[in-house]
């Protein structure tokens, strides 16, 4: 057996069943039974369907080489073992070849190997797609943007030793080959929150560590940074190292990486400063605790980051000590406690961390994106944050959790509700399969009057205290009879006498399960205030990158208005992917964490038992048993497989729809159990039914591509055939020709010849023979002429015919030595030595004049032939007329003397005209009533001029 025929179907050689659809008995304790038996063989990836799920192994497989890649390029989907490239493959395939925009949403829990499962698929994309010069450079800084991001963006959780704190999709453009032209990315919510604080177990972003790290030690002097982490507040020590991060390393690839996306050096080194200045503002603290004493600041990291930053110290603690407040064109300033003044340190540090993490992306997408407009195909790849239940749950893990609903409600909506619609639409005979919809969950949270987001809105902006606890009663008011909403305090809590659920909490029962968020910091969060006195302290900056990342700081562009909250620009920012992605054909990745120790080989039941039970993947299965493999509109589906009947092939004339996918199916004998007719698609039950249809089909082009071939290949040979044939003709005629000019020639001499000797006998006596010798000379060369003078004509004179050849030869001699030059207009031509040579002479001189002509013209370039064709019109109108003309007939004519194309003066004057300009230049302008002269611009067409000229 071949190494390609080792495995050729799903079911050949499988562990455990690669498809749930085929598992019997179905049931949830077979459903982990079975992940569980393939994960404890390597064998991480199962299908449902299309749909793939991935369970985290937490070690490295070696199932991602080079080989697979080329063992599943272009294989259909259930023809090999199930992995996360026959996704990848069957997406690229359908954009490439059916024109049909993608996007692949990765979903599942913190930890459960979304961000791998991204990049897997972007790398695979990358390996089957074209390739060359410009298609690699562009495939090397698509790859490239992912590890730039994850430094910037990603940290280590106590689920998650690279878990993503933003939000990522990414769009990637195809041209109609299939090879990828560029994209465009978009990020949500960045977790800026951890830059000033993290929970116990966790740490910053990879960035700061990266920096420590890495960095050589010149670049922490110019930074003004030291390696060791424990200098920064803002920096966790419980968990700064972490096994599995080489931090050190990392940092050298963010630097290669920055540079493939063509990030300048100074580029890369304002990012670094700022970095840095983050850090440094942890360290700002007060002497005995008092941050606000105008003029008494002692802060060497104050120092150094106005040095970074290029700020004057004094602007810098004056926006830290002091806020400015503006009513009816009044301003009042007030002095910062010191809550005010630590609040006001951390709201500047995040707010330049994220607005410098949007800025990186805007810059990465100026680097990857189209930058020419023409006919696109779209891959989406969504990799966002999964569902979060910590010790400790805020107003992150809260939209958070609210993204994962709206995900999760796209999943139910494409493959449970609008599957089970289609069927009752098409009128196919369907029983309704029960599932939970979290669409009223979602309306919890977004609806515009009731929901959690808006009555947080509503609270941040009516005026008089607002706090977090008001914000709760107002939720214990209004959700108090929704069944997904408990609290302490609300009608609807079974826990009015349960100390477990504190007083400052309420708790939703989404759709991965119970989450307890404590309100403490939501509106703070949601308001996400910077005091202005810090936006304009920023926007004064000498730092290239800060005057862009604080654009309201310009106080000529000052707006009173407020701001949108964090949770109203992420909610339309959730609204704006969930139509991006309705708009593609959607591919599912359900990621699984295995268990909570981030170790290889465990598998805790119980946490993958919730998370199957979360995701409805269970009722996936059953929709998809009791449903149909594959289903398309009549007509493309007609036009895929017309070449396998004869009746179809090439042109079917009759309707689509029934009567010729009907013919097809007939003529096939496809199994009538196995398809049925719907309104205006055709459905098929078993995938292989599909399969085979597919393989009739690439077997029928192979026959089509050899016809095709055949008629091409007949034609290019009697093409060639055909040339040849009229190339041989003309060549034969041309020999013939040539033939028949030969046997003239040696007629007509004979003839001359026998003329010849008649007439010298008749003149042997008279003194018309030496005429007679020079007309024979001139026609024949002497010397062939006195050969066969002496043979034929044996009493002809010969001292008189040498005498005659020599002249001739001295004449052509000397006519050499004293050619003429080669200018057309000179008109010597040497004097004629012999009378008998008088025709000769000047047909010899006519035939040099029309010669060095040619010579002459064919000098002349284009441009030049233009310029003498104007300069014989103009001899038609000034020659004889004009007294200086025949001093001006060797200067070139210009036309625009004043050169109105280059000159800014004359601009206005040339864009009205429509015309163009044949002649500028000033003239003097006599004024008649006081005789004054004056300077205009004339523009004349050659009509006009001509006008003038003869006026």
């Amino acid at each position: 057996m071949s190494k390609s025929e080792v495995k050729t179907s799903l079911l050949d050689n499988m562990i455990g069943v690669g498809d749930m659809v085929l598992l019997e008995p179905l049931s949830e304790n077979s459903f982990i039974q079975n992940l569980k038996n393939r994960f404890d063989h390597d064998e991480i990836y199962t299908y449902i369907g299309t749909v793939v799920i991935s369970i985290n192994p937490y070690q490295s497989l070696p199932i991602y080489t080079a080989d697979k890649v080329e063992e599943y390029r272009n294989r259909n989907f259930y023809e090999l073992n199930p992995h996360i490239y026959a996704l990848a493959d069957e997406a690229y395939r359908s954009l490439r070849d059916q024109d049909k925009d993608q996007c692949i949403l990765i979903t599942g829990e913190s930890g459960a190997g979304k961000t791998e499962a991204s990049k897997l698929v972007m790398s695979y994309v990358a390996a089957v797609c074209g390739k060359g010069q410009e298609v690699n450079k562009v495939k090397e800084q698509l790859l490239q943007s992912n590890p730039v991001l994850e430094a910037f963006g990603n940290a280590k959780t106590v689920r998650n030793d690279n878990s993503s704190r933003f939000g990522k999709y990414m769009d990637i453009e195809f041209d109609f080959k299939g090879d990828p032209l560029g994209g465009v990315i978009s990020n949500y919510l960045l977790e800026k929150s951890r830059v000033v604080k993290q929970p116990r177990g966790e740490r910053n972003f990879h960035i700061f560590y990266q920096l420590l790290s890495g960095a050589s030690d010149d670049l922490l002097k110019r930074l003004k940074l030291e390696r060791d982490v424990s200098k920064y507040n803002y920096l966790s020590l419980d968990s700064a190292v972490v096994s599995d991060l080489d931090d050190g390393a990392n940092f050298r690839i963010i630097m290669d990486a920055m540079k493939t996306v063509c990030f300048m050096d100074n580029e890369v080194q304002s990012v670094l400063e700022l970095v840095a200045a983050v850090m440094k503002l942890g360290n700002i603290e007060s002497i005995d605790e008092i941050i606000v004493l105008v003029g008494s600041f002692y802060w060497t990291d104050l120092k150094e980051i106005c040095e970074l930053l290029g700020i004057e110290q004094i602007v810098l603690e004056r926006a830290f000590s002091s806020r400015t407040l503006e009513a009816k064109q009044e301003k009042v300033s007030t002095t910062l406690n010191v809550a005010q003044a630590y609040y006001a340190r951390d709201a500047l540090a995040k707010n330049l961390y994220s607005r410098l993490f949007s800025w990186l992306v805007t810059r990465i997408n100026e680097s990857i994106k189209v930058h020419w407009l023409f006919s696109k195909k779209v891959m989406g790849v969504l990799d966002i944050y999964g569902f979060e239940i910590f010790e400790n749950n805020s107003f992150e893990q809260f939209i958070i959790n609210y993204c994962n609903e709206k995900l999760q409600q796209i999943f139910i909506d494409l493959t449970l509700h609008e599957e089970q619609e289609e069927y009752i639409r098409e009128g196919i005979e369907w029983k309704n399969i029960e599932y939970f919809n979290n669409a009223v969950i979602c309306d919890l949270i977004e609806n515009n009057n009731k929901g959690i987001l808006a009555m947080l809105d509503d609270e941040c902006l009516r005026p008089g205290t607002v706090t977090d606890e008001t914000f709760l009663d107002k939720l214990n008011t209004v959700c108090a009879g929704h069944h997904h909403f408990e609290s302490r305090h609300c009608t609807n809590s079974q826990f009015l006498t349960d100390h477990t659920l504190p007083h400052n909490c309420f708790r939703i029962q989404h759709y991965a399960g119970k989450v307890l968020y404590c309100v403490e910091g939501f509106v703070d969060k949601n308001n996400d205030l910077l005091y202005r006195d810090l936006s304009q302290a920023m926007y004064k900056a000498r730092h290239p990158l800060i005057k862009l990342l604080f654009p309201e700081g310009d106080p000529s562009k000052m707006n009173l208005k407020r701001p949108p909250t964090a949770g109203f620009q992420f909610r339309a920012s959730v609204g704006t992917l969930m139509k991006n992605l309705q708009t593609k054909n959607p591919n599912y990745i359900r990621c699984i964490k295995p268990n909570d120790k981030k170790a290889a080989r465990i598998f805790t039941e119980t946490l993958v038992r919730h998370q199957v039970r979360y995701l409805g993947l269970m009722e996936n299965v059953r929709v998809r048993r009791a449903g149909y493999a594959f289903r398309q509109l009549y007509k493309p589906c007609l036009e895929r497989y017309k070449m396998l009947c004869q009746q179809t092939w090439p042109h079917w004339r009759g309707p689509a729809r029934y009567n010729g996918v009907e013919m097809l199916l007939n003529s096939l004998q496809v199994p009538k159990e196995e398809f049925c007719y719907g309104c205006s698609k055709i459905f098929i039950r078993n995938p292989k039914t599909l399969f085979a249809l597919e393989k009739k089909r690439r077997e029928c082009l192979e026959v089509l591509a050899a016809v095709i071939q055949k008629i091409y290949r007949g034609w290019k040979q009697r093409k060639h055939f055909l040339l040849m044939k009229k190339s041989q003709v003309v060549v034969a005629a041309w020999y013939r020709s040539h033939k028949q000019d030969e046997q003239h020639n040696e007629l007509t001499t004979s003839h001359f010849f026998l003329q010849s000797r008649k007439i010298l006998r008749e003149l042997k006596h008279q003194k018309q023979c030496i005429e007679a010798a020079t007309t024979i000379s001139a026609y024949w060369h002497g010397t062939k002429v006195s050969s066969i003078q002496k043979k034929s004509i044996p009493n002809f004179p010969y001292s008189i015919t040498t005498n005659y050849v020599f002249q001739i030869q001295k004449y052509f001699l000397d006519l050499k030595k004293k050619i003429p030059s080669m200018s057309p207009i000179d008109k010597t031509w040497p004097p004629q030595p012999y009378q008998f040579l008088e025709g000769t002479h000047k047909e010899l001189g006519r035939i040099f004049h029309l010669w060095r002509c040619k010579k002459y013209r064919d000098q002349f370039t284009e441009q030049k032939k233009a310029i003498y064709e104007e300069k014989l019109d103009a001899s038609t109108i000034f020659k004889d007329k004009k007294a200086l003309y025949p001093g001006s007939v060797s200067q070139p004519f210009k036309g625009d003397y004043l050169e109105i194309n280059q000159n800014p003066k004359y601009s206005k004057l040339k864009g009205l005209l429509e015309e163009k300009v044949i002649l500028a230049d000033v003239v003097h302008k006599i004024n008649r009533a006081n005789g004054k002269a004056g300077l205009n611009c004339s523009l004349c067409n050659w009509s006009v001029f001509v006008k003038c000229a003869k006026a």
